[in-house]
């Protein structure tokens, strides 16, 4: 924040920060405060512990459970995700041979059929070549 230095809205402001901040840290300094602090949070850390040890014994999971469970969900998910596009790739190889094997097949066809054709116009050569 920019405080209007020479105003006096701006020297108000700043007696007042350094009040709070002195308050604060006398607070702090204050045996009975601290400790009531700290016994605040121990008491929310038993309070916690306490509550996942209840849900645990009814068989429901924390909400630690849940996160666990939910990060292993997105995992697996994108394995699957990995997976799946591993076989689409497989699958296009496989139709694209496919496709390949077609193409030997016909090209096959086409040149037993022009063996064929090339007797046939051999042996009608050599017909007429002997009437001749």
């Amino acid at each position: 924040m920019e405080y209007e230095h020479n105003g006096i809205r701006g020297r108000v402001t700043k007696q007042g920060e350094e009040a709070i901040g002195k308050l604060a840290q006398d607070l702090l300094k204050n045996p009975l405060v601290s400790g009531t602090i700290t016994a605040a949070f121990d008491a929310r850390e038993r309070a916690a512990r306490a509550q996942e040890l209840a849900m645990a014994a009814l068989n429901l999971p924390s909400a630690a459970d849940l996160d666990r469970l939910t990060r292993r969900l997105r995992s697996v998910s994108q394995r699957i995700e990995g997976l799946e596009e591993g076989l689409d790739r497989i699958a296009e190889r496989l139709d694209h041979s496919r496709e390949t094997a077609s193409l030997e097949e016909r090209m096959d066809k086409m040149e037993k059929r022009l063996a064929s054709i090339d007797r046939s116009l051999t042996r009608l050569n050599k017909k007429f070549s002997a009437t001749d």
